[in-house]
């Protein structure tokens, strides 16, 4: 009799292990889920903190120049999943502390609305601490009506201070990269209701 106690006993328990397993691999998974769909706003919240992936400043444009040259190179890319076409301008040349002012080129290829959002660094990553943006499209959402396209400007500098950095010597060109994703047609619900885009308005829009 009490051997066969001890057998439930241990029945009991091995059964609590495997549920407590299954619960914890629904938790994962439930969490992973969640991480899928803040990747893009974290990864953006992280790199602007941190400067990694050389992500670039923001700031108001210096009132000194330098005589040193730089060029300024461009790349638009979109996630996958992302049905847009999305171009970049053509490259500039600038002394340090000079404004630039430049428009990215995007279409919307669907018959549906898509909110976008873009991701941006700069290569060499160690540069990304002096390229700084006054204006950018990358502030906020952006949405493309069907078929519709837009030009999305981006007013930037590259810091003088640069010159400081014995690192960066030999450097005369920096390429600034965006991707734009999909942010999804919950965000988009609530992005239209917020700004109260009517659905008469998604008709005409490719037209």
């Amino acid at each position: 009799m009490h051997e066969q106690s001890q057998k439930s006993a241990r029945s009991w328990v091995a059964l609590g292990g495997k549920r407590w397993t299954a619960i914890s691999l629904g938790l994962l998974v439930l969490a992973m889920v969640g991480l899928s769909f803040a990747a893009v706003p974290l990864y953006r919240w992280f790199c602007q903190v941190t400067g990694y992936g050389g992500t670039t400043q923001v700031a108001e444009a210096p009132e000194t120049r330098s005589e040193r040259r730089m060029m300024v190179r461009f790349d638009a890319n979109v996630a996958s999943g992302m049905p847009w076409v999305f171009e970049a301008p053509k490259p500039v040349e600038l002394v340090l502390g000079e404004s630039g002012l430049v428009a990215y080129k995007a279409r919307n290829t669907t018959d549906r609305p898509i909110l976008g959002t873009a991701i941006y660094n700069v290569v060499p990553q160690q540069t990304g601490s002096y390229f700084n943006k006054v204006e950018c499209f990358c502030f906020t959402e952006q949405l493309l009506m069907p078929g519709e396209e837009k030009e999305f400007p981006v007013t930037f500098f590259v810091d003088p201070a640069i010159e400081e950095d014995p690192n960066l010597d030999r450097v005369t060109t920096i390429t600034l990269s965006y991707t734009f994703f999909d942010k999804g047609p919950e965000a988009l619900k609530e992005y239209m209701s917020r700004h109260e885009v009517r659905a008469a308005e998604l008709t005409g829009a490719g037209e």
